[in-house]
């Protein structure tokens, strides 16, 4: 069975017909071409898949396409415009990235994650909840990040990268 979709993807808009057990990550790597977004385990647990839909991170792993009727979808691809986003450029400047696998997941994912701050959402290890302006320390990145796997484990330049790009945010 197939449905109809229309949703934006990197400011260009889509409409699709899909079948209905598609999922956004199917869609983005098959249907679109873009590629950046990684299949990792295709169950919602290492985060390689993150993308932004409505400024929110989400795994495409684990989101419908049929569900991303009317979205806005950013993918790693969509986040520069002209020069590289200042996650990105972060990330390439602290090396934050190995064999490169889950760094497209890895940077969706920071840059989600900035907004999570901005909007005042605690997180697990948030010391004052009633604060309306979160504070951005290393403890807090890593609670934050704890979706995204590496496994060439380069934790601290990811962190490192993420607080560098949270001072010029």
């Amino acid at each position: 069975m197939t449905v109809d979709v229309g949703l934006t993807v990197n400011g260009a808009h889509h409409d699709l017909k899909v079948d209905t057990r598609t999922t956004l990550l199917d869609l983005l790597r098959e249907q679109l071409g873009l590629t950046g977004t990684k299949k990792g385990c295709d169950h919602g647990q290492c985060g390689a898949c993150t993308v932004l839909i409505d400024g929110v991170r989400k795994n495409a792993c684990l989101n419908l396409a049929a569900s991303c009727e009317g979205r806005e979808v950013v993918t790693i691809e969509g986040l520069a415009n002209g020069s590289l986003h200042p996650m990105q450029a972060a990330f390439v400047k602290h090396d934050g990235f190995q064999c490169g696998y889950c760094t497209p997941g890895q940077i969706c994912s920071a840059v989600g994650m900035l907004a999570e701050l901005k909007r005042g959402l605690p997180s697990a290890v948030t010391d004052d909840l009633k604060r309306r302006v979160m504070a951005l320390a290393e403890n807090e990145v890593r609670e934050r990040m704890s979706g995204n796997i590496c496994r060439c484990a380069a934790y601290p330049n990811i962190v490192a990268a993420i607080l560098d790009a949270a001072g010029r945010a």
